[in-house]
């Protein structure tokens, strides 16, 4: 139950960041912080050895690489990058790759579909709703962290970190 426990922080700031990224277009510091101080807590009830923990901190630092190489061609934003990190600090590199692979999936299919929607006009009921305007703007971005957040909902049952959380 204890690994249930500190495993359900990951879902919930999940949830939180693409929300959140959806509504403003940013995805505050302090969710990056709660998955990484929520990641150490589950390590140590988990009891993760050494080298998978090491194992999960290079996933960390390789996410944060690439984000901000993304993030520096202007793909992406800052936001997005950071929590791309701690999403790979979480999987660690046995789930790192089939994640990256769905997550950017499902970015080119949020893109796709939000520069679709773009090309008519927006419902004055809808008009009115700020975030749906600004998410309508051509000059706006497209709220990556939604996709990073559906990414690893999608793979989140065959990964490393869910059978740990199971117990199993």
């Amino acid at each position: 139950m204890t690994e249930i426990l500190t495993f359900a922080p990951l879902v919930a700031l999940l949830i939180l960041a693409g929300g959140w990224d959806l509504a403003s277009f940013t995805i505050p510091n302090f969710i990056q912080a709660g998955l990484i101080f929520s990641f150490i807590a589950f390590a140590l009830v988990v009891g993760l050895s050494m080298p998978i923990a090491a194992s999960h901190l290079l996933a960390g630092f390789i996410g944060l690489a690439a984000g901000f190489t993304l993030f520096s061609l202007g793909y992406i934003g800052g936001g997005d990058a950071k929590l791309f990190a701690c999403i790979a600090l979480w999987l660690g590199l046995q789930d790192l790759l089939l994640y990256t692979l769905i997550a950017s999936i499902l970015g080119g299919g949020l893109t796709l579909g939000i520069m679709g929607l773009r090309k008519f006009p927006l419902p004055e009921l809808f008009a009115r709703k700020n975030w749906l305007a600004k998410l309508h703007d051509a000059k706006s971005g497209i709220p990556y962290g939604v996709a990073l957040a559906a990414g690893l909902f999608v793979i989140l049952p065959q990964t490393e970190i869910f059978r740990l959380a199971a117990g199993g």
